[in-house]
């Protein structure tokens, strides 16, 4: 590998980085809003997006303009592969924290309010976990934390599929709050899928360290 074309890794490195960081700085506020019924945290969250959607353009482009200039091969060319597929499970998880706000400002006025279920905070909590640690998979190359993130997607799966059961249950008790209900239950879901895309991340890890694709065997 050329000095110059380490250099750019380097610097690629860090900018998915920082767009991990974005991202999760904007789960958690997505989260701090709903526990608070913040509106205008929520708002702040979706008018964020638009940067997180920025850095993912930026990132896209400077992985192309590496494969053209550089032309990589063997480890360095699955890192550039996995970074395009990595920026863009992460742009879809900023996009799921702004739907997790939009989510928050229907539940603020006082007639939309119930209670948020215990297993909501838990969900968050899981996979906001995920996201860090396929992001710290990805800085140490560390197949094996990428294999512990994979293996934490199905507690996620379980706690999404009980809620489903609580919205089912709470609907059929008071019907006047179908509507909340609802908005619980698109949150629920929202996380899953931020759980999936952590999951998505950490098999690109696999992927880059070792060359082996995992995606739909695990």
């Amino acid at each position: 590998m050329t000095r110059h074309l380490r250099r750019e890794i380097e610097k690629l490195k860090k900018k998915i980085l920082h767009v991990g960081a974005r991202v999760e700085e904007s789960l958690q506020a997505a989260m701090k809003a709903l526990s608070e019924f913040d509106e205008e945290m929520a708002q702040t969250v979706q008018d964020g997006d638009r940067e997180i959607d920025a850095l993912e353009v930026e990132v896209e482009e400077d992985c192309l303009k590496i494969l053209a200039l550089h032309q990589p091969v063997a480890i360095d060319l699955r890192f550039i592969v996995s970074v395009l597929k990595i920026n863009n499970d992460l742009e879809r998880i900023g996009d799921l924290a702004t739907n997790i706000a939009e989510r928050v400002q229907a539940l603020v006025p006082e007639s939309q309010r119930v209670p948020i279920p215990a297993d909501i905070p838990e969900m968050a909590r899981r996979s906001q976990a995920m996201v860090t640690r396929s992001l710290d998979a990805l800085v140490e190359m560390d197949e094996a934390i990428a294999h512990e993130v994979c293996e934490a997607d199905s507690a996620v799966d379980d706690l999404n599929r009980k809620m489903y059961r609580y919205a089912e249950e709470k609907i059929a008790a008071d019907p006047k709050h179908t509507g909340p209900y609802i908005q619980i239950l698109g949150i629920s879901r929202y996380l899953e899928r931020i759980a999936d895309h952590a999951t998505n991340i950490a098999e690109d890890v696999i992927y880059m360290v070792g060359g082996e694709i995992t995606r739909h065997r695990m």
